[in-house]
């Protein structure tokens, strides 16, 4: 199959995709949003011994802690 054929392919696909709308059943996704209780995050026990390790500020960078 030649470039451009497979281009014009792939810009096919890529239209499809971006103006496909699917039903989007909303009355579901704002209960799922506003559930009263948040999802539980398993925390393996393998990870939660080594929990009081971690740093609480891992976002500073190097430039921060050397000022």
């Amino acid at each position: 199959m030649g470039r451009g054929r497979q281009k014009a392919k792939h810009t096919k696909v890529a239209r499809d995709l971006k103006y496909f709308s699917p039903d989007t059943n909303y009355g579901a996704l704002a209960n799922e949003l506003h559930s009263s209780s948040p999802a539980a995050s398993p925390v393996s026990p393998e990870l939660d011994k080594w929990a009081e390790y971690l740093d609480d500020d891992e976002d500073e960078t190097a430039d921060d802690q050397s000022a």
